[in-house]
C-alpha cells in the first residue's frame, strides 16, 4: 500500500531528492488529500459456457432442494386430511352398523351389565391395527364406555370440538396431538380422533368417538412425495435441458457482441494515438518549421535594421522574433502533450528529463532525480499517469510559482509502491481555495485531482502561502510495481 505521509517522516522531507542549489523550503503545512480514493475493482472473467453451467448447476440444486422440502409439506398436508376423510367415514360406518343399533336405556344408565355387553359388541367390529382407542360419552362428559377400562365412569369437561360434534350435529375428525386429560391412556405423539353424534331410539344424543394410528399418514406421505417430487423434478430437469442450449446460444452471440465492442474500443485508442501522431507530426513539420524559419528571418531583419540605424524598427523586430520564439516554445510544449516521444520509447525516465529541459529558462530551473528505469517496473498507465501529474505540476510552478528551484523525483519507496514528488520553493497557494473555487489559470489542479482518482493512486499536497508546494503522487496496486 502507498505509505500515508502524515506519519511517514520520509514523506515530509522525502528521501532521494538532490540538493538544491538555492534554499527549497519544505512545506511545513499539514498533507491534503487532493485525490478520491477510488476502489480497485476485481477483475471479471469473461462469461463462458462453464462458468454459467457451474452458476446454473447450484441454482438448480437448491431449486430441486425447495421442491422436496415444499413437496414434503404438501404431501404431508394431503395425506392427513386423506387420513382424516378415511378415519370420519369409518367412524360413520361403526356407528350406525355397530354403535346406534347396540345403545339401550341401561347403557345411557351406566348399568355394567350393559356396558360389557356393548364392549363385547363393538369389540368384535374394530380393526385393532387400525382402530387405537374407541370411547362413547354421554352429553355431561360421562364416559359411557371406553377400550380402556380406566375411563370408564369418569367424568371430563367436554371441549369445544366435541360440543360443535353434538351441537351440529356434525362430525369433527383432525389430527390430535394427545395434550388433553382424557388422553392420558393413549400412546404416541399423534392419532387420527373423529367425534360424531350418536342417538338412541327415544332421540337421545351420545358421542361416539375414536382415534386412528397415524402411521397410515406418514405411509401416504411417502407415496405421495415420491410421486410429486418425480414428476416435479423430471418436469425441472427437462425445462433446465431446453432452456440450457437457449442460454449457451444466448451467451455465443454476447461474446461476439463483446468481442467485437472491445476490437472497437482498441479501434478508437489506436485512431486517437495515430490522430494525435498525425497532428503532432503536423505541426512539428509544418507550423514548427515556419515559425521558426520566421523567427530567423525577423532577427535577420532587425539585425540589419539595426546597421541602418533605425533603432525603433530593430525593436519592434526584436520583440515580433522574441513573440514567435515564445509562439514556437508554446507548439513544442504541446507536441509533447499531444505525443510525448519519449515516454512510449524510451520511457518515463527519458520523458521526464525531456519534461525538465523543455521548461526550463523564465525564473524557473527543473531538476530531475530518478531511479532507473528497469528498478521502477510500471507499466504504461502508471507512466501515463506519473508523466501527466509531474507535467501539471511543473507547469504550473512555472506559471505561478514565481522565480523557484523545483525538483522532480520518482522513486521505488517499497517492494510494490513507487512515489512522484514533486517540490518547489515558491510562493505556494492556498490549495482548499483553488479546489473548491478555482481562478482563471489554476484548473489544472481540479484536472491533477481528477486525473489521480484511480485505483492505486493517491495524490497528496503540502502547500501555503510563501511556504512552497510539495506535491506527492503515491502509486500501488494496479498502478504500482509491474512483477
Amino acid at each position: 500500500m502507498a505509505t500515508d505521509p502524515t506519519t511517514d517522516p520520509q514523506v515530509a522531507s522525502p528521501v532521494g531528492l538532490p540538493a538544491p542549489t538555492g534554499d527549497v523550503r519544505r512545506p511545513e503545512p499539514e498533507w491534503l488529500l487532493v485525490s478520491r480514493p477510488a476502489p480497485v475493482e476485481d477483475e471479471v472473467a469473461p462469461v463462458g459456457p462453464r462458468r454459467v453451467l457451474v452458476q446454473l448447476a447450484p441454482g438448480v440444486a437448491a431449486a430441486l432442494v425447495l421442491v422436496g422440502v415444499l413437496g414434503s409439506l404438501a404431501a404431508q398436508r394431503l395425506a392427513e386430511r386423506e387420513a382424516v376423510n378415511d378415519a370420519a367415514t369409518m367412524a360413520g360406518v361403526i356407528a350406525e352398523a355397530v354403535v346406534q343399533p347396540a345403545m339401550t336405556d341401561a347403557l345411557m344408565a351406566g348399568d355394567p351389565a350393559a356396558v360389557e355387553a356393548f364392549g363385547r359388541t363393538v369389540d368384535r367390529s374394530l380393526d385393532r391395527d387400525t382402530v387405537v382407542r374407541v370411547k362413547l360419552w354421554r352429553p355431561d362428559g360421562y364416559v359411557l364406555w371406553a377400550d380402556e377400562p380406566q375411563l370408564v365412569g369418569r367424568t371430563f369437561t367436554l371441549d369445544g370440538e366435541q360440543r360443535e360434534a353434538l351441537d351440529g350435529p356434525t362430525t369433527v375428525a383432525h389430527v390430535s396431538t394427545l395434550d388433553s386429560s382424557e388422553n392420558q391412556f393413549e400412546k404416541g405423539d399423534k392419532l387420527v380422533e373423529v367425534y360424531r353424534p350418536v342417538w338412541m331410539p327415544d332421540g337421545r344424543t351420545a358421542l361416539f368417538e375414536i382415534y386412528v394410528s397415524y402411521a397410515p399418514v406418514s405411509e401416504r406421505t411417502g407415496q405421495l412425495w415420491r410421486g410429486f417430487a418425480g414428476v416435479t423434478a423430471s418436469s425441472l430437469v427437462l425445462f433446465v435441458l431446453i432452456v440450457t442450449p437457449l442460454v449457451l446460444a444466448l451467451l455465443r452471440r454476447l461474446r461476439r457482441a463483446e468481442d467485437q465492442r472491445l476490437r472497437l474500443l482498441q479501434r478508437a485508442v489506436e485512431a486517437s494515438s495515430d490522430e494525435r501522431r498525425r497532428i503532432a507530426a503536423t505541426l512539428h513539420d509544418g507550423p514548427v518549421q515556419e515559425l521558426a524559419a520566421t523567427s530567423f528571418t525577423v532577427a535577420g531583419a532587425s539585425a540589419t535594421a539595426a546597421q541602418r540605424g533605425d533603432s525603433v524598427l530593430a525593436r519592434d523586430l526584436d520583440a515580433a522574433a522574441s513573440a514567435v520564439r515564445a509562439s514556437i516554445r508554446s507548439l513544442r510544449t504541446l507536441l509533447v502533450d499531444l505525443h510525448p516521444p519519449s515516454l512510449s520509447r524510451s520511457g518515463i525516465v527519458a520523458a521526464l528529463g525531456d519534461l525538465a529541459t523543455s521548461v526550463r529558462g523564465e525564473d524557473v530551473v527543473v531538476r530531475l532525480d530518478a531511479d532507473p528505469e528497469e528498478q521502477l517496473a510500471l507499466g504504461e498507465d502508471a507512466q501515463r499517469l506519473v508523466h501527466r501529474v509531474a507535467q501539471e505540476c511543473v507547469r504550473n510552478a512555472a506559471r505561478h510559482a514565481g522565480p523557484a528551484e523545483v525538483v522532480v523525483s520518482l522513486h521505488r519507496t517499497s517492494a510494490v509502491t513507487v512515489s512522484l514528488d514533486v517540490v518547489d520553493d515558491g510562493r505556494g497557494f492556498d490549495v482548499g481555495a483553488v479546489l473548491a473555487d478555482p481562478a482563471p489559470g489554476h484548473l489544472g489542479t481540479r484536472l491533477l485531482a481528477e486525473a489521480a482518482s484511480v485505483p492505486g493512486a493517491t495524490l497528496r499536497v503540502a502547500t501555503a502561502s510563501g511556504a512552497g508546494t510539495h506535491w506527492r503522487l503515491d502509486l500501488d496496486g494496479p498502478m504500482g510495481v509491474q512483477a
